[in-house]
């Protein structure tokens, strides 16, 4: 038997060898010489054949190719092989199939898959759609069906994307069709690469051995099993079906390490790997130190019997009456800072009060029972009464039991500025008696909400210290950030001298293996086929972290990528079997039900779960327990975000491991080649804008209207308070101010703090029947117009749903589960115009001017598309009728010269990718770039072969985000001289090729900064800033991509209105 293993091992060892083999001599890429064309020629020969190798290959090739020649017809086993078999006159068998992927094993798919993959369904050509496709008989249901569950697929995979012809406003989309042409090159190329494949092998192999035996030894193990015959049979594969290991039981993080490395998908995929240490912690003392009831309570509830150093230099702090910002990495016991003060204030007056307040309500949740339990086991405490205050909460408990008697309140900003400053009379008795107020994850609060948070904080001090509470300490915590000093101070308010910063961290950490994960090429012989998707590579590797008992999370940027996600994994897991690891993994996202949330968070609380796919909503530090391992799929927007992610694994002292999965976006692309950057760059500032006018303007109604404000508070309010004062409230006989009548009765209604809030539509699953309807979300009307409509797919779950009914007026959606392996999307068509110039201000220095002004937004979809998943190509395009989503809101935008462009199209540089670069660089500089939004290009309308009829102004144009109203475009206008030339000072400093993001790239690109050129965007931004620009300066444009399409951009127009000829130029008086 270990004979037999170990001769079967070797064959296989020669079949790889000669793959790798292959690999070094593309790799070396030798110059062409003559004697150089001649072993090409003989490599390409085959006249030395064994005569088993002539015929398969060539056959099955050629049925294939024509067979796919339309996108739409999935290749079975079954469905090609006759045809094959009439072209070589002999049976064609599985074994025969599975040496050809032996061979060939990146482009060759030869495996069973659920049949219901390959099945598509697609609705007739017109706008009804054919809800009879997704139904199921009645044998199907009563499970008497005779057709098989999976079925045996064969594919090639090949680059080619199709061609469509026609006049079809949808033409970009439409289903693709090989040429004949197209078609016997794809023969050609494939057939050279088997020739060559079968010349490695009978290179490689030994003179005693027969190439013939080797290929057959080595195909083994590519011969497909039938997922429904394992279910009858006692054989169990090791790898695919071995027991799940206990957390505690797991391996190591290195020995996974290296186990992976081994796997026969692993193709080098890991480009950075870096270690972090394990840290032992670092214990302190108090003095005084704690009383023996609260040390009781640490350890029942907790098992705490010792404090670390910065929770002990914290909470000394706070006894000698200073304000405390606590700045360490995640998982290090920061709640304990504030829970142990509180214990001490309550067991010396059980008047004491205070309040909590977390940004989101899961983790107020999650907080709120971590105090609960530490007060329930403190001898004499447990009888506090613990409360929640945030929207949620009944009525009738907010007007009667919290305020009468809660010791202590679990809220949110929101809840602060709309219920309980407005009441601050109700208030009253709680607010005497505060003596603690903390505010955990502090960088959560920055831009324009961060600056909402600031001006609710200097609100609520001016009320507290009008009702006579001085003695009110704060505490906040942050994870780690660039100053949290000066963050505090924005916040707060408070004077530096008072706030004692905490940065040292002396907890414990785990050894921490950092990953940056680069996705393969499909086939690396041939480049041109792409890369492998990397959601696929992410959930590969998930199942493979998952069998080995890694509790494991994937971060999603967006919530369609992770419930597609989920969806493959789901796929791949049932494919396999292992319904025993499925049970075990949700996603998590904003949408879902409060009831469903809460259900995911206390099973991954309890260890349940064992993989979570999820947006940035578990971002923050709600406790799901012990992780062991966190995947990022792609870059998560900021390098704050990159850590704080990364951190959520390894939270009590294990071992842990951090994989970023890079995209094929620019960015993820650049720190592919930097990663250093990832890990040593520090973060950037948190920005609080204390100047807005609008902001201010409308808290100082809010505060006018709590308690009259008088010149004193500009303490609290800064210098433009007494301007705002005087022109936008009304002052009394005796100079107190007052809200202005148009605020009234209740200023604080007519500002929300996180923008308007969307209407909802409530999204219900009737696929039972409509009696017995399930909730299954909700979904903002910004999202539902691209997500929901008749006949989309909608995922939930990783599960489809088929859009059975929509209905505008009741904003409610019918859904119906469909097991389909197709998604739906829409391309949206964006455009931002300006309307109507209310300010002109002129860029220092330059003829040309900036404006602001009213702007539409205008947004229209015109086409349904069907997706088969595994190719991601397009199957059928259905027109969807849409209504426009029309708003308005306000905006800057400055002209582009048409000197510039002409020169651009001589460089063959797109001036649409130019104007985009130019956009993003400004906004690069501008430290409110979250809170603006620009008109970002898309790759389908750019790089497209059809011209696009719908052209846009040569134009950098930037807007607010509908419905915040926050001024930020204001501001950016108001300085838009300095932050064009220092964007420009950028692009020009910066040694990146093609763009990263600290020059052009921007991570809040909806268009991943595809359509994009560093050199456009100089030229644009020297073009506006009246800078003399050399041509030859500009290098010509080579990318194939960028090089393809046409022209969208034409010549601006001015913007016209009544009182354009009015409106006064504005001096910057900026000194640049």
């Amino acid at each position: 038997m270990a004979s037999g293993n170990s001769g079967s091992s070797s064959r296989k060892e020669i079949v790889k060898r000669a793959l790798d083999d292959a690999e070094e001599v593309r790799i070396k890429k030798p110059r062409t010489t003559k004697a150089k064309g001649k072993e090409k020629e003989k490599e390409r020969s085959y006249d030395h054949w064994p005569q088993y190798f002539h015929s398969i290959f060539k056959a099955l090739n050629t049925v294939l190719a024509f067979v796919t020649s339309r996108k739409q017809l999935a290749t079975t086993f079954p469905s090609i092989r006759s045809s094959v078999e009439n072209v070589t006159k002999q049976p064609l068998e599985m074994s025969q199939v599975a040496e050809l992927k032996a061979l060939l094993p990146e482009i060759i798919t030869f495996a069973y898959v659920p049949r219901n993959q390959i099945q598509v369904n697609l609705s007739p050509k017109s706008n009804e759609p054919d809800f009879s496709a997704f139904s199921t008989s009645k044998e199907s249901r009563l499970g008497l069906s005779k057709e098989p569950e999976h079925v045996l697929l064969l594919e090639f995979a090949e680059s080619w994307k199709g061609t469509s012809a026609g006049s079809n406003p949808n033409e970009y989309f439409l289903p693709a069709t090989r040429t004949p042409a197209a078609t016997k090159k794809l023969v050609e190329k494939r057939n050279d690469r088997f020739i060559k494949a079968i010349n490695r092998l009978l290179a490689a192999a030994a003179s005693a051995d027969d190439p013939v035996l080797l290929l057959q030894a080595a195909a083994r193990e590519h011969i497909p099993v039938n997922p429904e015959h394992i279910k009858h049979h006692t054989f169990v594969d090791e790898t695919m079906h071995m027991p799940i290991p206990n957390s505690e039981d797991r391996a190591s993080i290195h020995d996974i390490f290296v186990e992976l490395q081994k796997q026969h998908w692993y193709q080098d995929q890991i480009v950075d790997h870096r270690i972090i240490e394990a840290r032992e912690g670092q214990t302190g003392s108090l003095d005084p130190p704690l009383s023996a009831t609260i040390q009781k309570a640490l350890q029942s509830s907790r098992n705490i019997t010792s404090l670390y150093t910065h929770q002990t230099a914290a909470i000394s702090a706070l006894d000698y009456g200073k304000d405390v910002i606590v700045s360490t990495s995640t998982a290090s016991g920061k709640s304990v800072i504030y829970q142990v003060p509180l214990l001490r204030l309550l067991e010396n007056d059980p008047r004491v009060t205070a309040i909590f307040v977390y940004p989101t309500k899961a983790l107020a949740q999650d907080q709120k029972t971590a105090l609960e339990n530490l007060l329930g086991t403190c001898p004499g405490l447990e009888h506090i009464q613990v409360s929640t205050y945030d929207g949620d909460t009944p009525t009738e408990h907010r007007e009667g039991c919290i305020r009468a008697s809660a010791s202590v309140i679990f809220t949110n900003f929101d809840m602060l500025h709309a219920a309980i400053l407005p009441h601050e009379e109700l208030w009253r008795s709680f607010l005497k008696n505060l003596k603690l107020f903390v505010a955990d994850e502090l960088h959560y609060y920055s831009g324009t909400f961060g600056s909402h948070v600031a001006l609710i904080m200097r609100r609520f001090r001016r009320v507290c210290a009008a009702i006579g509470n001085d003695h009110t300490r704060f505490v906040s915590c942050s994870a780690t950030i660039a100053n949290p000093l000066a963050h505090m101070v924005n916040i707060f308010g408070l004077h530096p001298s008072g706030i004692q910063v905490v940065t040292e961290d002396g907890a414990p950490t785990g050894l921490k293996e950092y990953l940056i994960w680069r996705s393969p090429y499909v086939d690396e012989h041939d480049p041109a086929l792409g890369r492998q998707s990397s959601i696929a590579e992410a959930t590969a590797l998930m199942r493979f972290l998952m069998k080995r008992g890694i509790r494991v999370i994937l971060f999603c940027k967006i919530r369609k990528v992770c419930e597609l996600a989920m969806k493959t994994l789901r796929t791949e897991l049932s494919s396999e079997g292992r319904h025993d690891i499925l049970e075990r993994v949700q996603a998590y996202r904003g949408g879902y039900s409060a009831e469903d949330r809460r259900r995911i968070e206390h099973d991954a609380f309890t260890g349940h779960l064992l993989g979570i796919i999820a947006t940035n909503a578990l971002e923050l530090g709600v406790d799901i327990g012990v992780l062991d391992a966190v995947l990022m799929l792609g870059f998560p927007v900021t390098l704050a975000s990159f850590r704080q992610q990364a951190g959520r694994a390894g939270r009590r002292k294990r071992d842990s491991l951090a994989v970023f999965i890079a995209e094929g976006l620019p960015i993820d692309q650049y720190y592919l080649n930097n990663p250093n950057e990832l890990f040593d760059k520090d973060t950037d500032d948190l920005i609080i804008d204390l100047d807005n006018k609008i902001i201010l303007e409308a808290h100082l109604q809010c505060a006018a209207h709590e308690m009259p404000v008088c010149l004193e508070d500009e303490r609290y309010f800064g210098p433009l308070f007494k301007d705002i004062c005087q022109v936008k409230l009304h002052k009394d006989e005796d100079g107190w101010y007052h809200p202005h009548n148009k605020y009234l009765p209740s200023p604080s209604k007519h500002i929300s703090i996180r923008g308007v809030q969307e209407d909802k539509y409530v999204l219900v699953d009737v696929t039972k029947s409509v009696a017995s309807a399930k909730i299954l979300e909700e979904i903002e009307i910004s999202r539902a117009i691209f997500e929901v409509y008749e006949g989309g797919v909608f995922i939930h779950q990783g599960r489809p749903f088929i859009v059975q009914e929509l209905h505008h007026d009741t904003k409610l959606v019918k859904l119906v589960q469909a097991d389909v392996n197709w998604i739906t999307k829409q391309r949206p068509v964006l455009h931002v115009n300006a309307l109507q110039t209310y300010r002109i201000r002129e860029i220092k220095a330059t003829p040309h001017r900036a404006y602001y002004g009213s702007v539409e937004i205008f947004c229209q979809v015109f086409g349904k598309l069907s997706n088969i998943c595994r190719h991601n190509v397009i199957l059928d395009v259905v027109d969807v009728e849409s209504s426009p989503w029309i708003h308005e809101t306000v905006g800057l935008w400055m002209d582009v010269p048409d000197l510039v462009l002409q020169l651009l199209r001589d460089k063959r540089i797109k001036p649409a990718a130019a104007i985009h670069s130019a956009e993003h660089a400004f906004l690069n500089r501008f430290p409110l770039a979250s809170d603006i939004r620009t008109e970002c290009k898309a790759e389908e309308k750019e790089y497209f072969k059809k011209e696009s009829r719908r052209k846009r102004p040569a134009r950098l144009i930037m807007y607010d985000p509908v419905g915040h109203g926050s001024g930020v475009a204001a501001k950016a206008f108001e300085h838009a001289s300095d932050i064009l030339h220092r964007a420009r000072a950028a692009i020009e400093g910066c040694e990146c090729e093609l763009g990263c993001t600290k020059c052009i790239l921007s991570p809040f690109c909806k268009e991943g900064n595809i359509v994009s050129s560093k050199a456009g965007a100089l030229a644009v931004l020297k073009a506006i800033l009246n800078i003399e620009i050399d041509p030859e300066s500009i290098p010509f444009e080579t990318d194939d991509r960028a090089l393809c399409g046409h022209d969208s951009i034409i010549s601006v127009s001015p913007v016209h209105n009544r009182t354009a000829r009015n409106v006064p130029i504005e001096s910057d008086s900026i000194v640049v």
